[in-house]
């Protein structure tokens, strides 16, 4: 699954050319969680060095040793020990299953079939097929193993297509709903700019918090910990654009850090510890430390001052009314551009920020190119573009990218962004105007649903997989002993 949910299927071919062999950023991190026990069974442990029978089939250990170095090639840096071998082997098996359930189903691929997508997949990468031939062989070992890894991939997108995808279906009335949401969201006003409270006038704060909450019953320690926490936020804080991103993915990390924007308030509707803190703080900036209450430690940015909106009737702050008349509305498109590095087993969060900002402080200093380290870098179908995602507009991307997108100029690279497919970092190249007739609203409408359902669809499904499968595991501590 691509982070753009309306290209997958455009950028299959490429996408497959790309990262064939590496595991999926959330397939894998998922993989790797689950426990595998092995079997005490001695009799059977070391049987021609199978690592496990999956129903009337089988996976070696030499097969979990080839996964492992075809990653390693890739680059992807691994955990060692047995949870690495645990987590290759729980893949093996889900693949095993849908290959050998694909087969009992009578899902074929061709060998002409096979080498018109192998010509097709040389085309749209821009090399020979003597030249594609070449590099895919060095990226899998070899051709020919290159070419059965292809088939059998295709074998299971076919077997997930008859099981899956084609089993979701999308009422009329889930569409209309849809389009329904989107049109009332884009209906509500846009906001006025801030106006500085002159001397005298009744000021508005707009205050956001990231809260790290400890119990005082919980002792020294605890309350040490949460301190040191809320003051490396403060000062991530302080040098990242977005606070609420920050505050996402502090929460993500931390189901018990909780992150809101309090929104326009007087200060006599702010709490006094928080006025205190924020005297004198000027807009975008963040008080010098945490604040302590009872309840545990609060980080605090200041978004915006503004002179107190005077009150209004009702009839002049009712929301506008929203027609259910189908219609052709105008839509704001972004070109952006990005460099992905996925969520994977041996690159943690910091890392990859770090990795992120590094290359946005040489774009920012003009002493390298975007486009450039895209194509070196980014772990995504883009790449080869140099990141280059084309026209999108509102819905097409994950919210976290698209709001931080939004918030860019022209030309302007983005601080890192952390999404559920990994970091971003992202330039906006250029914004249009364009107008959505009903027809696209509607295709639009029904493939953004059909995204959603087919995420957690496919989730079951495999799932079902399985559970239902008869897996029997043997031995899987140790590397094959076989020569290669």
């Amino acid at each position: 699954m691509m982070f753009c949910r309306m290209r997958f299927q455009a950028m299959f071919a490429l996408t497959v050319f790309m990262g064939l062999f590496l595991l999926g950023n959330t397939s894998f991190a998922q993989d790797a969680s689950k426990a595998v026990a092995p079997s005490t069974d001695n009799k059977t442990r070391n049987i021609n060095g199978v690592a496990a029978v999956v129903n009337t089939g089988y996976i070696t250990r030499k097969d979990i040793d080839d996964r492992i170095a075809e990653l390693q090639k890739q680059g992807v840096k691994l955990p060692e020990g047995v949870n690495l071998r645990k987590a290759i082997l729980d893949r093996l098996i889900i693949e095993k299953i849908q290959l050998q359930n694909a087969e009992e189903l009578g899902v074929t691929v061709s060998d002409k079939e096979l080498d018109k997508i192998i010509a097709d997949m040389a085309v749209k990468n821009k090399l020979t097929l003597a030249e594609f031939k070449e590099k895919a062989g060095a990226t899998a070992g070899s051709f020919s193993k290159y070419r059965k890894m292809l088939r059998e991939n295709i074998l299971v997108s076919r077997y997930r297509e008859h099981e899956v995808d084609a089993k979701i279906t999308i009422s009329e009335a889930e569409i209309d709903n849809f389009i329904a949401e989107r049109n009332r969201a884009m209906a509500q006003p846009a906001p006025q700019p801030s106006r500085p409270a002159a001397k005298g006038e009744l000021e508005e704060i707009d205050v956001a918090q990231i809260f790290v909450p400890v119990d005082p019953a919980d002792g020294p320690k605890a309350q040490a910990d949460a301190k040191k926490q809320a003051d490396a936020l403060l000062r991530e804080g302080r040098s990242k654009a977005d606070f609420l991103q920050l505050g996402a993915t502090a929460a993500k990390e931390n189901p018990k850090i909780k992150f809101q924007e309090m929104g326009y308030r007087t200060p006599d509707h702010i709490p006094q510890l928080f006025n205190d803190a924020i005297k004198n703080v000027p807009s975008g900036q963040l008080p010098s430390a945490v604040v302590k209450s009872p309840a545990g430690y609060h980080v605090l940015k200041v978004l915006d001052r503004r002179a107190a909106v005077a009150a209004q009737s009702p009839q002049a702050v009712a929301a506008p009314a929203v027609t259910t008349t189908p219609k052709n509305i105008m839509i704001t498109q972004t070109l952006a551009r990005h460099i992905l590095l996925r969520q994977r087993a041996g690159l943690s969060d910091q890392d990859a920020e770090r990795r992120l900002a590094g290359y946005r402080d040489q774009v920012r200093a003009k002493t390298a190119d975007f486009g450039e380290l895209a194509k070196k870098y980014s772990e995504d179908g883009s790449a080869q573009n140099g990141g280059e995602l084309g026209w999108m507009g509102p819905g097409e991307l994950v919210p976290e990218f698209e709001q931080t997108m939004n918030r860019l100029q022209i030309g302007e690279v983005s601080n890192p962004v952390k999404t559920q497919f990994g970091w971003h970092l992202i330039q906006v190249l250029e914004r249009r105007e364009t107008e959505l007739t009903v027809d696209k609203q509607r295709e639009f409408a029904k493939a953004a649903i059909r995204s959603k359902k087919m995420d957690q669809a496919y989730e079951d499904w495999v799932n079902e997989l399985r559970d239902t499968a008869t897996v029997k595991i043997l031995n899987l501590d140790d590397a094959a002993k076989s020569s290669r």
